[in-house]
């Protein structure tokens, strides 16, 4: 064998290596956390930033690597093929075959992509600084032959957009925690509330709000004790009041500043309560909870009163409302909590109170009924009727089984979910 042929084997052997570093390079920048390394550039590594700079242009980086992988499997093909022809005559082209597509395949595609796929961080870390200079070398080239390709599609009346390239980033976030979670990588709890925090913007307030019709509400022109001793009886601390008509709603008393009243020393009469309550707020029904705890914040208030288009009183929002749909229920001694609202049943199903919220059993036992059909389980059950149902009356949805238990005239109070065999959970 001379000094040429060994020189050409060594060749091949060098340009199957570079095709291992652009095959594997590939796999590594696409499935790499860009979260993870923008974290690791913050953090002060540079082969870090060298990976976001190649990232930051998805196009040329697939491009040039494509590029430079196709030259270097070709000419290593070219060489390989060279020298078998050498070697064996005309037969060689057909041993040049088998043997680079083997070399090629094992080594030169699915051993580094395999790897990269195992270790992305580390291989995206390593090969940035090699692959870094190549990219910027064959550049323009790539630019080049997009123009080409775009050009030659526009023949077609193919048009090139990006809409479909700009995911949706809630959507995309909210896919990598129902992964994780599959996963096992990530605590129930914590999903649950990066979910709230990301259903901020899309929830409104009359999807959460306390109705009218479980609202506590005073009439103003009660005797000023009546109101103080109803107020202190309650489990709130802000009630409305309303004169006249129960939608004319006039003030909100505080607890503080009717305790505060009392207890301060009178040299005079004692003040009188309209003094006392707080001027209304009203907030349209429509308002997304993002935008509602901001108001929250920006006035400095906890507690909302909600209308709809009509100005008719529609319901309560409070602070708390907002902080529970991320942190989940936040019960004192005075609240009804949901653990009574909730019965577990023999045999799988539940016996669930007609005003609890489809959003709140989705959270609480990973559930996917619908949410925008109805607010509440009674809500939903009334949109599977198309009327509202007698008692006994039986419902089938995805999987799920429904059964009215009680109801109360016109008002579902109480209804009989058993859901699909996989969505049991035991108590």
């Amino acid at each position: 064998m001379d000094g040429e042929v060994l020189f050409s084997i060594l060749g091949v052997l060098m340009l199957l290596v570079l095709s291992a570093l652009f095959s594997g390079t590939e796999t590594a920048l696409t499935v790499v956390s860009r979260a993870r390394m923008h974290q690791l550039e913050r953090r002060g590594l540079r082969r870090a930033t060298r990976v976001n700079r190649l990232l930051a242009q998805p196009e040329r980086l697939i491009g040039a690597i494509l590029l430079g992988n196709n030259l270097v499997n070709i000419l290593a093909s070219s060489l390989a093929t060279s020298v078998l022809i050498t070697l064996f005559g005309k037969a060689g082209v057909a041993y040049a075959t088998a043997i680079m597509t083997a070399l090629v395949v094992v080594f030169a595609e699915v051993l580094p992509k395999t790897y990269a796929l195992n270790r992305p961080d580390r291989t995206a870390l390593s090969a940035a600084s090699i692959v870094g200079p190549i990219v910027s070398t064959l550049g323009p080239i790539v630019d080049l032959v997009q123009k080409i390709v775009v050009a030659f599609l526009a023949l077609f009346g193919v048009r090139m957009r990006n809409e479909e390239a700009v995911a949706d980033a809630s959507e995309e976030l909210r896919g990598a925690l129902d992964l994780h979670a599959r996963d096992g990588a990530m605590i129930k709890s914590n999903r649950d509330m990066l979910d709230g925090i990301l259903d901020l913007s899309d929830v409104e307030v009359s999807d959460i709000m306390v109705h009218r019709k479980n609202m506590i509400m005073l009439d103003a022109d009660q005797p000023a004790q009546e109101i103080a001793e109803a107020l202190l009886a309650s489990p709130y601390s802000r009630v409305p009041l309303w004169r006249n008509d129960v939608d004319n709603i006039v003030g909100v008393l505080h607890a503080k500043d009717l305790l505060r009243a009392l207890s301060t020393p009178q040299s005079g009469p004692p003040p009188a309560l309209q003094d006392l309550w707080r001027e209304p707020w009203f907030v349209p029904e429509t308002t997304t909870l993002i935008e509602q705890m901001n108001a929250f914040r920006a006035r400095r208030e906890h507690f909302a009163l909600v209308v709809d288009e009509y100005g008719a009183l529609m319901g309560l929002v409070t602070l708390e409302d907002i902080l529970e749909e991320i942190v989940g229920d936040i019960s004192d001694e005075h609240d009804i909590t949901r653990t009574s609202a909730v019965r577990h049943e023999a045999g799988g199903s539940y016996l669930i109170d007609g005003v609890v919220t489809v959003r709140d059993l989705n959270r609480d036992f990973d559930w996917e009924l619908p949410e925008y059909d109805a607010a509440t389980i009674a809500g939903l059950v009334i949109h599977l009727a198309r009327k509202i149902p007698d008692v006994g009356e039986r419902f089938d949805l995805n999987g799920f089984a429904f059964e009215v238990v009680r109801r109360l005239r016109n008002q579902v109070t109480a209804v009989r979910v058993r859901p699909p065999r996989a969505k049991i959970r035991q108590p």
